[in-house]
């Protein structure tokens, strides 16, 4: 989320745009998975206050895995692992996420996997001068709330040696993965009307910038013309500033236009502001994924892994899921409820318990998520059904949900 920068050659049409984009779909013969975590944080003692976040970075040791810690707009605490092979990435961060609970939980505070923030208004922490244009492009309600109160599992994969199949089944899978780990289903402590609430929230932005790519068979020049298409987010103005582009200009238009020769390096700020739910970037970032509960999020890592990765399991899910792959509205309403996404999640999770000990699981991993299969794919209930549960029992027993993060 950079603005853009007048340094560098300047681009001489739309051919180097569309050079830009084969890049981001390099082959490789390695299958490493990166995993980076987002999670709200509360207050124990007062679940609607905003915790700042110098009390949140005092109260963080070192961690052993080497994640990194990043805070989003509102306070989010993004933890991001080392890449590697699937069990080594997933080992190396749940031992930092552990590290980091039982470090919050001393200070008072609960680390919550959530994809939505179901209690406190959107506030903002950072006030950075690309996050200050940000949020004028994006305007209110659903900028603040995207910035500041939304949490999500961005699983990130090797394109591997044939790039294209595995950006169509990241695309394909999208819609069945979205409402098998929906997790976002209130606001202000009450329905949402979705369960993944997350996913509606980007639904209300800036659609050139937050639709899936256009399927062309193509993925190099499909993400060209979408980077072409996507309307500028930000410029910048002297050493820090940045303005907001609010005259709905695009990439394509400033490149025609040449009222400033744009640049390599403004190309690549720019791919930073687009957020498709999967953008390649050398490898593909899976980004439709709700956060989950901190003793859950592997599940979540281990089946897109082994569905986008395992050929096999790929050919399996496929045939189950792609009918409805252009669900993606319906999967963030409706989640697990509709049967349809129901069934095709249920031939999924076969797929990946059985692709796991190919990809070096372990049997302790594998039993998670046939665990997780058993307890929400089976009965047809996304996470966020146990937290509508909650909301809408006696007393409203948010703070069971919340004591159950500690």
């Amino acid at each position: 989320m950079i603005g853009l920068t007048a340094e560098g050659t300047p681009l001489k049409d739309a051919s180097e745009v569309a050079e830009f984009a084969r890049r981001c779909f390099r082959a490789t013969d390695e299958n490493r998975v990166g995993i980076e975590l987002e999670f709200l944080v509360y207050d124990r003692a007062k679940a609607t206050r905003h915790v700042p976040l110098d009390e949140v970075e005092r109260a963080l040791p070192a961690l052993p895995g080497g994640s990194r810690v990043t805070f989003e707009p509102g306070g989010q605490l993004e933890l991001s692992g080392p890449a590697g092979p699937l069990t080594g990435a997933i080992d190396g961060l749940a031992a930092d996420v552990a590290v980091a609970r039982r470090a919050l939980a001393d200070a008072g505070l609960a680390l919550a996997g959530v994809g939505l923030d179901p209690l406190r208004p959107a506030r903002r922490q950072l006030r950075l001068p690309r996050y200050e244009a940000m949020a004028e492009f994006l305007g209110v309600p659903y900028g603040p709330l995207m910035m500041c109160s939304t949490a999500s599992i961005q699983v990130n994969l090797d394109l591997g040696e044939r790039p294209e199949e595995r950006w169509d089944r990241a695309h394909l899978l999208g819609p069945v993965l979205t409402a098998a780990f929906a997790n976002s289903p209130l606001s202000g402590g009450r329905p949402c009307g979705w369960m993944s609430g997350r996913q509606a929230v980007w639904e209300h932005l800036d659609p050139t910038r937050t639709a899936p790519v256009r399927a062309s068979g193509d993925p190099a020049a499909d993400w060209a013309d979408y980077l072409l298409d996507a309307r500028l987010m930000l410029v910048r103005e002297g050493e820090d500033g940045c303005r907001p582009v609010r005259d709905g200009s695009t990439f394509r238009d400033r490149l025609v236009a040449g009222e400033r020769p744009l640049t390599l390096e403004d190309l690549a700020y720019h791919a930073t502001t687009v957020f498709p739910p999967v953008r390649p970037r050398g490898w593909l970032e899976i980004r439709y994924l709700d956060a989950q509960h901190p003793a859950s999020w592997p599940v979540c890592v281990a089946v897109t892994c082994a569905l986008v990765t395992d050929d096999r399991a790929a050919d399996a899910a496929l045939a189950a899921a792609e009918p409805y792959g252009e669900l993606w509205r319906q999967a963030a309403r409706c989640g697990l409820s509709d049967p349809r996404l129901a069934r095709a999640a249920d031939v999924c999770f076969r797929a990946a318990i059985e692709a796991l000990p190919r990809l070096g699981a372990t049997p302790g991993l594998v039993g998670e998520v046939a665990a997780f299969a058993d307890r929400h794919v089976t009965p047809g209930r996304s996470p966020a059904a146990d937290l509508m549960d909650l909301a809408r029992g006696p007393g409203r027993r948010l703070s069971a949900w919340l004591e159950g993060h500690i």
